[in-house]
């Protein structure tokens, strides 16, 4: 069984082109502010998002704090990725250190 792995905001950030960025977060939290090219994954697009991403893509799931998304990687990681990161601390972590987007106006 494939399993996922952890990894900091930091190493995130500097190579955060070379990952699929997944937020799991609830739709309004995903709006009020998320990773530059990050997917809103839920239950309705995961399926999409398995059978469009390559696997050899390595992806990073991002939760509140780092701690729904090991469950969500796990998930992730059981449908033949590679490579699956939990991000420790979660999107709180980054918005504390790092440029993020808002779906708001």
């Amino acid at each position: 069984m494939t399993q996922f792995s952890h990894i900091s905001v930091a190493d995130v950030a500097a190579k955060q082109d070379d990952y699929a960025v997944v937020d799991i977060r609830d739709p309004q939290s995903f709006a009020n502010g998320h990773m530059r090219d990050a997917l809103h994954l839920h239950n309705n697009n995961l399926a999409e998002f398995v059978a469009n991403t390559p696997k050899d893509k390595p992806v990073v799931v991002v939760c509140y704090h780092g701690i729904s998304s090991q469950q969500a990687a796990q998930v992730i990681a059981g449908q033949g990725f590679e490579e699956v990161y939990s991000m420790d601390g979660g999107f709180e972590a980054w918005r504390a250190s790092q440029p993020f987007e808002s779906s708001n106006s």
